[in-house]
């Protein structure tokens, strides 16, 4: 009868505890739970969970949530389970976790979130948890790995930082653990110390001198700190890729030493050109060029190790010109600072190849043997910033002949002169103004140019009618001294030649005379320009006609003759 009095009374004491608190023995919805000889758990596996839930009953000693939605960790995720000792997270979204994330756990000894999409963690979060004895972090994203991080971590046996990003880390990280400082105290190791296991492997670990520090304590590492592998890799740079930590030896970091292998370097036009910068730095520092033409020209950089902290960095010009001489800056920067050294190119012409001065209208007597060369010079493309110039020229000796250049705006005096060498007959002409009128003329080697080997022409002026495009060119084209306008892309009269086109001016010439005055009323874009001639006749078509006609059949005519066996080459420079 008593034992019968003594069950009653235990189920009622049962039923009062559970209608007073419910918590105790229901679950979170969609989860489930169970009780074992460690206590109460609760799982919830791949489930459409997206935060962490607030009604988990305080009676959970274990809490494992995998493969669900949750993508942050708040502040006081699990205020309502301080009993709380396990807590797996593994394979969720987790990507933030706040620093109170983890506030009155206290019992907590055990934290796993492999799997997740963390860069980084607050780790003095876990001042919060001082029992923690594992710590799993493997598979996430951590890149950076603070001095401090294994402050707070006295009574870890277990850290896992396998699969992450991590590159660099510093010395000081285990310096400043609570349990490396107790073994630097003692001269024995404790007998109630545990081992405490890190792993550290498969991340792309930087071995230069940022690295230092932290090779030389994973060589040295002893129990009770053991690695679960202690053969790391080095992923970079390059010529370590794929070395053991035990392999490596780095040197100390120092700022960038630059110098020239020739600081004055002197070449002659046409040839190439490699300009040499050696450096010395540590870690491997950025390194850059500058030079006069960084504008318009991109050239070839090459940049290879001599040794862990010496780099040699070449700059290579395969067909220098005279717009290619200047100084010519090469700068080394690392995070401890950078340096500079210059070099300066000049380019040197043949002796029997003397460049005239950079005059459009400088009179050189033409040699006999060039005086009837014909050049037929066009516009061929349009660019979104300038023109592509194309020219043909009937010569004795194509593979001989230098070109030179002449161009500027119409009405300056001087004109830039660029020298072209043998093989060449195109050329770029970029960063043009807007409304404004250019001249560009061709001739051969030095000699001042003739008629026909010149292109005017003007860019436009409203650039908002061009459907707001990044600077584009619209180009006028002028020849036979007429204004014939082009629609972008495209080129008129030049791009034929130059007999055909001027058998079209002689019909423009005659249609121009009578609409002449209607001009003079009606200003147009094209007719703005002061500069611009408006005068132009018949007789002046028909007249550059018969001379170009002549000029292309005596040019023929020299080609097809046989060449003299005592001619000099000199004769054609």
């Amino acid at each position: 009868m008593r034992n019968m009095d003594l069950i009653h009374n235990i189920f009622f004491l049962s039923l009062v505890l559970f209608k007073a608190n419910p918590a105790l023995s229901s679950c979170v919805t969609g989860c489930s739970c169970s009780s074992d000889t460690f206590g109460r758990s609760l799982m919830c596996m791949a489930t459409p969970m997206s935060r962490i839930p607030e009604n988990i009953p305080a009676d959970i000693r274990k809490i494992r949530i995998e493969k669900c939605h949750l993508t942050e960790l708040p502040r006081g995720s699990f205020h309502t389970v301080s009993a709380l000792e396990h807590l797996w997270l593994n394979f969720n979204n987790i990507t933030v976790i706040h620093l109170k994330s983890l506030e009155n756990l206290k019992d907590l000894a055990e934290l796993r979130l492999q799997g997740n999409k963390l860069r980084s963690i607050p780790w003095t979060t876990f001042q919060d948890t001082p029992a923690l004895k594992i710590l799993d972090l493997k598979h996430n994203r951590l890149d950076v790995l603070p001095e401090h991080a294994l402050r707070y971590l006295g009574n870890l046996t277990y850290l896992d930082l396998s699969f992450n990003q991590l590159t660099v880390i510093s010395k000081d990280v285990f310096l400043q653990w609570p349990l490396h400082q107790k073994i630097q105290v003692g001269e024995k190791r404790p007998e109630s110390m545990s081992n405490a296991v890190l792993a550290l492997h498969d991340n792309p670990w930087m071995c230069d001198c940022r690295l230092r520090g932290f090779v030389h304590f994973v060589q040295t590492v002893s129990p009770p700190i053991i690695l679960m592998n202690s053969y790391l890799t080095c992923a970079s740079p390059n010529f370590r890729a794929g070395k053991f930590f035990h392999e490596v030896e780095l040197n100390t970091c120092m700022k960038p030493e630059t110098s020239a292998l020739l600081s004055n370097l002197t070449v002659q036009v046409g040839s190439n050109a490699t300009l040499t910068c050696l450096v010395q730095a540590s870690p491997t520092p950025t390194i850059l060029w500058s030079y006069p033409q960084k504008s318009l020209k991109a050239f070839n950089v090459s940049t290879s190790h001599i040794s862990e902290d010496r780099m040699i960095s070449e700059l290579v010009i395969p067909t220098t010109q005279i717009l290619d001489q200047g100084i010519y800056k090469c700068t080394a920067t690392n995070f401890i600072g950078s340096s500079s050294t210059e070099i300066a190119l000049n380019i040197q012409f043949p002796e029997k190849f003397i460049p005239a001065p950079s005059s459009l209208f400088s009179s050189f007597p033409p040699s006999v043997s060039d005086e009837n060369v014909f050049i037929d010079i066009r516009i061929s493309k349009q660019t979104v910033y300038g023109i592509i110039l194309e020219w043909y020229a009937a010569t004795e000796n194509p593979s001989e002949t230098w070109f030179t250049i002449y161009f500027g705006i119409y009405e300056s005096a001087k004109k830039e002169m660029i020298y072209i060498g043998p093989g060449i007959n195109t050329y770029a002409v970029d960063n043009l103004l807007p409304a404004t009128k250019y001249e560009v003329c061709i001739s051969l080697k030095n000699q001042p140019p003739k008629r026909g080997q010149c292109v005017i022409f003007v860019t436009g002026s409203d650039l908002s009618q061009l459907e707001q495009r990044e600077k584009l060119i619209h180009i006028i084209v002028i020849v036979c001294a007429m204004i014939l306008a082009v629609p972008a892309g495209m080129y008129a009269c030049t791009t034929d030649t130059r007999i055909n086109c001027l058998e079209r001016c002689s019909g423009m010439c005659r249609r121009k005379r009578s609409t002449k005055k209607t001009l003079k009323r009606e200003p147009t874009k094209e007719s703005t320009f002061d500069s611009l001639q408006t005068n132009s006749d018949v007789e002046l078509c028909q007249g550059e006609a018969k001379e170009d006609n002549r000029r292309r059949r005596l040019s023929e005519d020299k080609i097809k003759k046989p060449k003299s066996e005592k001619r000099n080459n000199a004769e054609l420079y």
